[in-house]
């Protein structure tokens, strides 16, 4: 089982190498990141449960990690996340569906304790 909070962690260090050795790139991606996340006509948790499904859809495990913890942030439940991988699902097909398990691994590593099954 993989250790979410301690995998992202090891990759924003790898990132931060890149943002070094490649700011003009690194800045380019982090202006696109946060034009494309800007609420509006869609809202912040909407997006990041888009970019979760792409994220499970193309098989991408930082991907999975970081739009978990983003949909967390802006307060998406455990059913939103759920329904998110069945579209994900559909859209991806099989590996989707193995990919969908590690997406529920890191959300339930990452939750707030105080969050119970069934209600986030």
């Amino acid at each position: 089982m993989k250790q979410w909070n301690d995998h992202l962690n090891e990759v924003k260090a790898l990132m931060r190498t890149l943002r070094g050795d490649t700011p003009d790139v690194m800045k380019a991606f982090s202006s696109l990141a946060q034009a494309a996340a800007a609420p509006k006509a869609l809202d912040a948790k909407s997006k990041e449960l888009i970019a979760l499904g792409i994220s499970v859809a193309i098989r991408c495990d930082d991907c999975i990690g970081f739009h978990v913890k983003a949909a967390l942030d802006h307060g998406a439940t455990r059913e939103e996340v759920i329904e998110t991988l069945g579209m994900a699902i559909y859209m991806g097909a099989g590996p989707a569906v193995m990919y969908a398990t590690h997406a529920i691994e890191a959300f339930e590593q990452m939750k707030p304790p105080a969050v119970a099954r069934g209600t986030s």
